[in-house]
């Protein structure tokens, strides 16, 4: 009887520190005090003197190429990076350049059943690797959701709207590849990275 006593002790003994020291570990990040920093002075340093913006940074200014979609959509390809994970994020920006609100073709999403299932998105965009003479679709995650941007049925009279999709990588020494969005001229753009 004694031992079971003494085991159930040294194990509510312990469940007690561990409690005790996650309380202070809580505690200590609670950021309740005043360290003289405004928030602006605490951002991260990825907003610093010209570092490369990452995938989920958005896009830069620069275009490399411009597509020209229907009724004065125009979509502008501004970064394709070659990720360490083996995927290529391409970064652009979709612009509205007609004089009234434009409803996005369903034909973006491209015609898969599951991508389409999942709403309006840029699903139905490629990359042609002409030298290996292989296509890369869109990736997909675990349920079928592409990953790209996704939700956009309405662009405004002069709005520009930032997006992106990711590719399963070609071959590190493929670099020039032509993108591919049903609707939209294709294009000719260079993989970074």
């Amino acid at each position: 009887m004694s031992i079971r006593f003494t085991t159930k002790a040294q194990r509510g003994m312990a469940a007690l520190i561990v409690a005790a020291g996650l309380a202070l570990g809580v505690a200590g990040c609670g950021g309740g005090g005043d360290d003289g920093k405004s928030p602006e002075q605490s951002v991260s340093a990825s907003k610093g003197d010209g570092s490369n913006p990452s995938a989920q940074e958005g896009p830069t200014d620069e275009v490399q190429v411009e597509l020209k979609g229907p009724d004065g959509l125009l979509l502008q390809v501004t970064s394709v990076g070659r990720d360490a994970g083996g995927f290529v994020t391409v970064n652009g920006v979709l612009k509205n350049e007609s004089d009234k609100t434009l409803t996005l073709p369903a034909q973006l999403s491209g015609n898969e059943t599951e991508v389409i299932r999942n709403g309006q998105s840029l699903g139905g965009a490629t990359l042609v690797d002409s030298k290996s003479k292989k296509r890369y679709y869109v990736l997909r995650d675990t349920e079928g959701r592409p990953l790209t941007t996704t939700g956009i049925s309405r662009v405004k009279s002069g709005e520009t709207v930032p997006v992106f999709m990711q590719f399963p990588s070609p071959p590190n020494e493929t670099t020039e590849v032509t993108f591919q969005l049903p609707m939209f001229a294709t294009g000719d753009i260079t993989i970074s990275g």
